[in-house]
């Protein structure tokens, strides 16, 4: 007698397990068994971040990258994010369009992670096509994610009235560039911003949502001049301009990632310390601006993220207020100020200088993981005698162990130097490593063995030629 458990038909019928019928799976078929073996990915993004304070020269290595790249992306940030690239001996100032739209085989992206003044666009865009030949036919090879946030003229006077409370109330400001960055995230976060999906859409329904959200910031800041007629007159015209160029971003990049073999990178806006996460808060931007941001700004998967190069600069330099432990306010700084013409490329504003502070970096690279750095501006510390590396914290005469997140902690730090011997000769002229002076190299290995990170390339010049690769 067969198990009150388990019966099985004698003629061959279906067979039972505890009063369920047992289904046989057939075996896997060899597609099947290839959908299920582990598969790398054969387009990865190639990323490049600033992983100090910003300003460190990425535009150049984005520049040099972007020669022989298919598609160069942007995935955060807006037009408070200032890029220089000189082609051709002309210079070219990018603040929201990705510098390798110079590259006229390649096509540019700006993602849904990237807030968009329409207006500074395409003014961006005209400055650039006076300046040479680099920029024509910029539409043509130009997408912009549908997904995209839109920062509106309110969004920059709030920015303004902002930094006037916050100096007013505390005696300080956050040093923003108030180009109505934070706001437009802010709208974005609170879920009463608009995208350019709306904008291309139905525009009542856009003027509408427009003239609600004017509405919530004259409620908050009584004193906002906003002529919302005007506004809404001038994005009119900018959706026609706008419609051929806007694309579903998700569905772009996967079809990107996924189709023929192309090279596909991703240009950092910002930098690592400057990170709304990660950064030295609240004297931050309002984006990610570490590895995080490129896969939430583009809609990629961590999988396809591939080489992640970090750039830094020979010495350490800050636009703006907030915590700065290496910082040389005496003639180091001086020097260092206008051999590297260290004025900011957005605001014009002049950046205070230091010593290279390597603890900071090393917490960049704890972050975003760089499988290599590109070295910039070493020429710029050709004429001193000695050159000074932070390696180390303090604070009350204990050693800290990380980069603190208090920045009351991080503005008592004291810092820790290794003094190197200067190589006081021109590096410009220099087109590979082993013509480095000795004491130049020696700065550059010790740099990758205190990060244990090498070191691709080293920047000595402004040109695109001036950039040496190691490997």
């Amino acid at each position: 007698m067969a198990s009150s458990s388990s019966m099985a038909n004698s003629n061959g019928g279906e067979v039972f397990l505890n009063g369920e019928p047992v289904v046989k799976r057939p075996r896997e078929s060899s597609a099947q068994e290839s959908l299920r073996a582990p598969k790398e990915p054969q387009n990865k993004v190639t990323v490049v971040l600033g992983a100090q304070w910003g300003d460190e020269g990425k535009g150049k290595v984005v520049d040099l990258l972007a020669m022989d790249a298919d598609i160069v992306c942007r995935c955060q940030g807006g037009n408070n994010a200032g890029h220089t690239v000189v082609v051709d001996s002309v210079e070219y100032d990018f603040h929201l369009l990705p510098s390798g739209v110079l590259n006229k085989k390649a096509m540019s992206f700006i993602g849904n992670g990237v807030v968009i003044h329409l207006p500074g666009l395409f003014e961006e865009a005209e400055k650039n096509l006076q300046k040479g030949k680099g920029l024509q036919g910029w539409e043509e090879r130009l997408k912009i994610s549908d997904r995209a946030h839109i920062v509106f003229n309110f969004h920059q006077s709030v920015d303004g009235i902002q930094e006037q409370q916050r100096q007013q109330q505390e005696g300080k400001n956050l040093g923003t560039t108030k180009k109505g960055i934070g706001p437009a995230y802010s709208s974005k976060a609170a879920r009463n911003g608009l995208r350019v999906c709306d904008l291309v859409s139905d525009f009542k329904v856009f003027e509408e949502k427009f003239r609600m959200l004017a509405e919530h910031f004259l409620t908050m800041y009584p004193n906002l001049n906003v002529d919302i007629d005007g506004e809404l007159q001038q994005l009119k015209g900018y959706a026609e301009r706008l419609r051929p160029l806007v694309t579903d971003g998700v569905y772009f990049m996967h079809k990107s990632l996924t189709g023929p073999s192309k090279k596909i990178l991703v240009e950092g806006a910002n930098a690592a310390l400057l990170d709304i996460d990660f950064g030295t808060y609240p004297f931050v931007t309002s984006s990610n601006c570490t590895v995080g941001g490129v896969c939430t700004g583009l809609g990629v998967p961590p999988v396809y993220v591939g080489r992640v190069y970090g750039v830094v600069k020979a010495y350490t330099t800050r636009v703006g207020v907030g915590a700065f432990p290496t910082e040389q306010d005496n003639e180091t700084g001086e020097l260092l100020q206008s051999r590297g013409r260290e004025f900011g490329v957005t605001t014009g504003r002049r950046r205070r200088c230091g010593w290279l502070d390597l603890i900071l970096v090393r917490y960049a690279h704890m972050v975003n993981g760089f499988s290599a750095i590109a070295l910039t501006k070493l020429d710029i510390l050709d004429t001193l005698s000695e050159i000074k590396v932070g390696v180390a914290y303090k604070v009350d005469g204990e050693p800290l162990p990380s980069f603190p997140a208090n920045m009351d902690v991080l503005t008592r730090v004291e810092v820790e130097y290794k003094t190197l011997p200067g190589w006081c000769r021109s590096t410009e002229a220099v087109r590979s490593f082993e013509e480095l002076p000795p004491q130049a190299q020696s700065y550059v290995q010790f740099i990758e063995d205190f990060l244990q990170v090498p070191v691709k390339w080293v920047g000595v010049g402004k040109s695109r030629e001036s950039m040496i690769k190691l490997f």
